[in-house]
């Protein structure tokens, strides 16, 4: 038998001659619409394997020895920026006093004329270093051992190392009354001109990955054996001044650019219900605190969570340096994983007098006595780590698939109709002809 025999018994697509075939309206009109309905379908499959969804998943963070960015932008109306210091402290051992890299303290107006922020150039009240005394001159330290990064070895030529060398072994500064150094750059004077000032505190720290703790308060902090210490006796010769405060801005890990942010939240509605954790989102940003007592802190304790979130085509792109920058922000040209933190946050203030808690409804709620007035922050880092993956819905291959179903169902079902009408205009003919 020929082969074209063979082929032609397994023909499974049967044909009709042409004059067998009958053309109708009802079949033309049939087939318009099945056709609208197919691109219809066809459309809703190409957008289906195009659209892209979040898949957040919770892993163990493994991550060891790493940095994390804390930025922050504090402000508080009733305390001048020569008193706050800012003091990092971990588990690991690690200790920042009076951090300054990387935070710039801005003088703000007295809180009865707006707290505006005034000209930085009197940021320093330092600035008249000795400089123009000298070269051979060498200060006293005043019975205090002379610092290790003093401006000249062995000696105290300015206020500030004069201070340094007094909360070195845990003595009290006060004004600098009798200090030659500090009444020749006019310390006092200067303590004094901003004593009713307000100060706002904005940059950011690198702290080690591990549980801690950063905190602003009064005066200048040394350690005296295992206790964290302030100089508090400038805070408390004024009266107006207190630890309200304002949080404009608190986050751990880099700055995400609006437009990134922007495409994180069409890709979860694109989601749905449970898809994208938010970690842009920071908790404590726009809190405002009231106190009027100068003895009070404020206490927050901080849950921070690794957040990772894998764009398409990530893992084949090269790993920025951005975590190694202060202040660095990811914009749309970023095309990598983007790692950063998200958090939760409980809050607690006390005054430092102690007694119950009466004034905020809790009579059954006794305080501890003592402390340090200040702003405290302690943030304690989970185990988890959530990663937001980006992924299509549907594979190539499945989108044909759905493109075949369509195609084929949407005719199948046309035929179906099309034979009905058929079949029915032809009944109805024949019983009028009857």
């Amino acid at each position: 038998m020929p082969p074209k025999s063979r082929f032609t018994r397994l023909d499974a697509f049967t044909k009709t001659v042409e004059d067998a075939r009958v053309r109708t309206t009802s079949g033309g009109i049939v087939t318009l619409t099945s056709l609208i309905i197919i691109l219809w379908l066809a459309w809703g499959e190409w957008a289906d394997y195009r659209r892209v969804t979040i898949s957040p998943e919770l892993v163990v963070d493994k991550a060891r020895g790493e940095k994390m960015e804390i930025a922050l932008n504090v402000s508080f109306p009733r305390v001048p920026c020569e008193l706050l210091t800012l003091d990092v402290m971990d588990v690991s051992g690690e200790l920042q006093m009076g951090v300054q890299h990387g935070i710039n303290k801005v003088r703000l107006s007295p809180e009865s004329e707006g707290s505006k922020v005034l000209s930085s150039k009197a940021l320093e009240l330092h600035k008249d270093e000795a400089s123009h005394l000298d070269p051979s001159y060498c200060g006293e330290c005043y019975g205090a051992p002379p610092p290790a990064a003093g401006l000249k070895q062995g000696c105290c030529n300015t206020c500030e190392e004069v201070r340094e060398a007094y909360a070195s072994i845990s003595w009290s500064f006060g004004r600098g009354e009798g200090v030659e150094q500090c009444e020749r750059e006019h310390y006092a004077e200067h303590l004094d001109e901003q004593r009713k000032e307000g100060c706002r505190l904005e940059g950011g720290i690198r702290v080690n990955k591990v549980i801690g703790n950063f905190h602003i308060a009064p005066g200048k902090s040394f350690s005296n054996g295992n206790l964290h210490v302030h100089d508090l006796e400038n805070y408390f010769k004024d009266e107006t001044h207190t630890f309200t405060h304002r949080i404009h801005h608190l986050r751990f890990g880099p700055q995400l650019a609006d437009s990134v942010i922007e495409n994180m939240q069409k890709k979860h509605q694109a989601t749905g219900p449970g898809g994208w954790t938010n970690h842009h989102i920071n908790p404590l940003d726009g809190t405002d605190q009231q106190t009027s007592e100068k003895a009070f802190n404020f206490m927050y304790f901080i849950k921070v969570v690794s957040t990772a979130y894998l764009p398409l085509g990530w893992d084949k792109e090269s790993t920025d340096t951005y975590g190694d920058l202060i202040g660095a922000t990811i914009g749309d040209h970023h095309k990598g994983s983007i790692e950063t933190h998200q958090y939760s946050v409980t809050s607690h203030k006390r005054s430092l007098a102690g007694g119950n808690d009466e004034e905020a409804g809790h009579k059954e709620r006794i305080h501890a006595r003592g402390g340090i007035p200040g702003v405290f922050f302690s943030y304690d880092i989970s185990p988890m780590k959530v990663i937001n993956r980006e992924v299509r819905t549907k594979t190539f291959s499945g989108f044909l698939v759905g493109l075949c179903a369509v195609i084929g169902g949407t005719l199948t079902v046309a035929a179906a109709v099309d034979r009905a009408l058929y079949e029915g205009v032809n009944r109805v003919k024949k019983m009028h002809s009857n």
